[in-house]
């Protein structure tokens, strides 16, 4: 509910945070600390949720020059994208390829995924995050 009406701008992360302080609000700033303002989808929710259970150091909508922006930079050097059904038109597809070669030329590695790996394999998406990372 939090990332909805942060995300529709009905509220503002600052007035959550300012409501919420004192020791004994520790957990719900720690549901704070996981809101998008930006999100572009659930998909991004979900994984960043996912990052940061596994204690992952994680940035969203980076952006990179030469690439534009990317939905997770990971430990600084890592590049994650998580793609939604539009991301398969053949336009979207050469887009996302160049954006791919751009990011490994700048020094960056890139892992993108999809529904399927968000929705129903989130582990295998954190165990492959963290194989790259060799975490």
């Amino acid at each position: 509910m939090v990332q909805s009406a942060v995300g529709a701008g009905a509220i503002s992360l600052d007035f959550l945070y300012a409501r919420c302080q004192g020791r004994r609000n520790g957990r719900a700033r720690s549901v704070l600390d996981l809101v998008i303002p930006r999100a572009d989808s659930v998909l991004e929710v979900l994984a960043n949720v996912y990052f940061a259970r596994a204690g992952l150091r994680v940035r969203r909508h980076v952006y990179i020059a030469g690439v534009g922006e990317v939905d997770f930079l990971v430990e600084e050097c890592l590049v994650v994208e998580t793609d939604g059904s539009t991301h398969f038109e053949p336009k979207s597809i050469k887009r996302d390829q160049r954006r791919n070669n751009r990011s490994i030329v700048g020094g960056y590695l890139v892992l993108r995924y999809y529904y399927e790996d968000v929705i129903h394999r989130p582990e295998a998406m954190v165990a492959e995050v963290k194989a790259v990372l060799r975490v």
